[in-house]
């Protein structure tokens, strides 16, 4: 069984990463990555609560709580990444593309949120020592880590791709599953190896010291993916990787002598450019003009990977030589 949905879930991915037209815009491809997470999500939040109960297991129904804010956390992301989607209005010129990142903070509230819950929740627990869990939801936890490493890759891919922070904020959610996954496997199986070689009902706090111990795991990787979004949300510098070849793109420009300020900033998948272009300081004002537009269709169609919603080209005149 655990092999069939694994390959069920290699082969949802795989079939909807190449079925995906390459002019799709990014934040469809999100969508759809992130309805397969939703959808698995609910099945495996499901599965744990039922064997956490039945099992006796808090450090599973733990990642129950887990796996169920992270379908809260991506259907979240889901919005955001539709409203992102939204072409320029009049309230809005520079487009919806800050609904990203707001996703994105949403998503480590989230994480915050579990990483409390079940930190709570797992001091009590220790506090009161409960019945042994049962052997057979380690079995149940191996599926569990293997389908949301699985998927962590997945959508940890498709958001390097289309340059989503929301995604791959939602994507360490599904590693942070995993993580507490992991961590149930050794808390469970110290329980009952513990208990085995010297029997005492209070082996069973390895359980929700295992689910402590995620919990802090959790809350680190909730930091990390809101800082990143609150440092797009406040327009920090994107990869100097990207001015560089915006650079170099208008220096090819006939006629640009040369280049002054250049400030690139990303607005959820588009980024847009303020760049001082330097011509002969002699040049008719229409000519000048015209050099303005052959670089911003360059800009617009020439660097790989990077959508440029808009090229703002200020003209200055060459610099008299000393």
């Amino acid at each position: 069984m655990c092999r069939t949905a694994v390959a069920t879930l290699v082969g949802i991915a795989t079939m909807t990463t190449e079925t995906t037209p390459p002019s799709l815009h990014p934040a469809i491809q999100g969508m759809r990555a992130t309805l397969l997470g939703i959808a698995i999500n609910i099945l495996l939040a499901t599965g744990k609560a039922l064997a956490g109960v039945f099992g006796h297991s808090y450090a599973l129904i733990a990642d129950a709580i887990e796996s169920a804010t992270d379908v809260v956390s991506s259907i979240l992301v889901y919005v955001g990444l539709r409203v992102s989607a939204r072409p320029p209005d009049e309230n809005h010129p520079y487009g919806h593309g800050k609904a990203e990142p707001l996703a994105t903070v949403a998503v480590a509230l989230f994480l915050f949120f579990a990483a409390y819950n079940i930190g709570w929740h797992s001091v009590k627990q220790i506090r009161d020592p409960h019945i042994m869990p049962a052997p057979w939801t380690l079995i149940v936890l191996v599926a569990v880590v293997v389908i949301k490493e699985i998927l962590f890759r997945f959508v940890s891919r498709v958001g390097e791709d289309v340059g989503s922070s929301a995604l791959k904020g939602d994507a360490f959610h599904h590693r942070s599953d995993a993580l507490t996954s992991a961590a149930a496997f050794i808390g469970i199986a110290v329980a009952l190896i513990g208990h085995w070689f010297h029997p005492d009902p209070r082996w069973s706090s390895a359980d929700d010291w295992a689910a402590l111990i995620a919990s802090f795991v959790i809350a680190r990787n909730g930091w990390e993916i809101c800082k990143g979004a609150v440092l797009e949300l406040t327009d920090i510098r994107p990869s100097g990787d990207i001015e560089t070849a915006v650079r170099r793109i208008a220096l090819t420009v006939p006629n640009v002598t040369s280049l002054h300020k250049c400030i690139v900033r990303k607005v959820g998948f588009d980024y847009y450019v303020d760049l001082d272009v330097r011509v002969d300081r002699n040049m008719p004002v229409y000519q000048a003009h015209v050099i303005a537009h052959q670089v911003q269709s360059a800009l617009r169609g020439d660097i790989s990977g990077v959508m440029i919603a808009k090229v703002l080209v200020h003209i200055e005149p060459e610099p008299v030589k000393a």
